[in-house]
């Protein structure tokens, strides 16, 4: 990989996902292997920056509507009814990257799964001439998932960090990484830190 033409991607890190006092938190939602994924990147973002790569974090959002009420669709309201308002609102405390990660170059507000639906993504990556996406986050069968795949049909290559991403159950992440295996190339997170520079 040439560091310059690439860029580092993670999927809804963010602290109303992880944050203990986030939404998730608050409502006793998560995963040990979502919690890992931070400390478990850092070292990727940090030799590739250093190298002359990008950092962009792409942040699940809840567009506020009238009086603040979040625009929340059917299904998401259905699965999560504790999401309330305030979450996953631009600017709040909730809606930030992580600190173990922050601050990012570029920051992406994504309201689907995608990172690409309805978002500047590409146009920052063809603005900064980016042609290989190195992808990771949450969670492995939703965002990371369907941005890996719109990767793939713009003709972007994309690295998918096998340990780099999670979901809420482990035979749902292995079984995702093995059926993405036709569109991306799969490395671990020390793979990738050696692939652009940095020390494994």
């Amino acid at each position: 990989m040439t560091p310059a033409t690439t860029a580092l991607l993670t999927i809804d890190l963010q602290n109303d996902f992880l944050h203990p006092e986030g939404a998730y938190g608050r409502a006793g939602q998560g995963a040990e292997s979502i919690l890992a994924l931070p400390d478990r990147i850092a070292p990727l973002k940090s030799a590739l920056t250093k190298a002359g790569g990008t950092y962009i974090s792409a942040q699940f959002t809840l567009v506020p509507g009238r009086d603040d009420e979040p625009l929340i669709a059917a299904h998401l309201k259905k699965l999560r009814p504790f999401l309330t308002k305030g979450d996953f609102t631009p600017g709040g405390f909730g809606h930030a990257l992580v600190d173990t990660l922050a601050p990012a170059d570029f920051t992406i507000e994504k309201v689907a799964y995608s990172a690409f639906y309805q978002t500047r993504l590409e146009y920052v990556l063809r603005a900064m001439k980016i042609d290989t996406l190195i992808i990771g986050g949450i969670v492995t069968n939703g965002g990371v998932a369907s941005t890996v795949r719109d990767a793939h049909l713009r003709d972007i290559h994309t690295v998918l960090l096998s340990d780099g991403c999670a979901a809420f159950k482990q035979d749902v992440h292995e079984a995702t990484l093995t059926s993405l295996g036709s569109v991306t190339q799969v490395m671990t997170c020390a793979e990738a830190t050696a692939a652009v520079g940095g020390a494994q």
